[in-house]
């Protein structure tokens, strides 16, 4: 397995993956429950620069020629430039009073979401790109790393803590409360 950066030709791989991470925010913010849209909705953005969804932000893990990972991570004192062009975009197109609460702020990296191919799911693909991440930003470039669990996810709970994420409150997103874990240098183990 290889973990690099994406390029704009990854975008229709990329999309379906990290629907999975997302598929009921980006239901909220097209306000339907419809696949198909909601994979558009992200295809535009996935293909497309200087957005929080862009391929700009995302890291591809392949095997045998197919992408079978995504994370899609960015530094949170960009969150409100990244964010504008889908808040524009959610506001003309589906919902005129869109107006989503920031999950992440400057001092972390925010891991946004990350999903796996379901061929590819229980075989540590997952854990793979979140080490890759740690060591990238946390242990190379001494960066923060934040992310947020779902409560009704206590599996990736777990992974996250086991990694030596910790937790530091909660957010509220789109809302859902959520759970805010980070990792930094001064909480790494080695």
């Amino acid at each position: 397995m290889n973990i690099r950066k994406a390029q704009i030709s990854d975008s229709a791989q990329i999309a379906p993956i990290l629907l999975l991470a997302m598929e009921d925010i980006i239901y909220k913010f097209i306000k339907k429950k419809d696949y198909a849209s909601a994979k558009d909705f992200l295809l535009h953005f996935i293909g497309k620069e200087n957005n929080q969804y862009s391929y700009q932000n995302c890291f591809v893990a392949e095997a045998d020629n197919e992408i079978i990972g995504v994370v899609n991570i960015y530094n949170g004192a960009d969150l409100e430039i990244l964010r504008n062009p889908i808040i524009e975009y959610v506001r003309s197109n589906f919902n005129p009073e869109f107006d989503p609460e920031f999950e992440t702020k400057a001092g972390e990296f925010y891991i946004d979401s990350l999903g796996v191919n379901p061929k590819y799911q229980g075989k540590g693909i997952g854990s793979k790109i979140l080490r890759f991440l740690i060591e990238e930003y946390v242990t190379q470039k001494h960066h923060t790393l934040g992310l947020l669990v779902d409560e009704d996810n206590p599996n990736a709970k777990k992974l996250y803590l086991n990694l030596g994420f910790q937790s530091v409150g909660e957010k509220t997103l789109v809302g859902k409360k959520l759970e805010h874990l980070q990792i930094s240098p001064k909480t790494l183990v080695f």
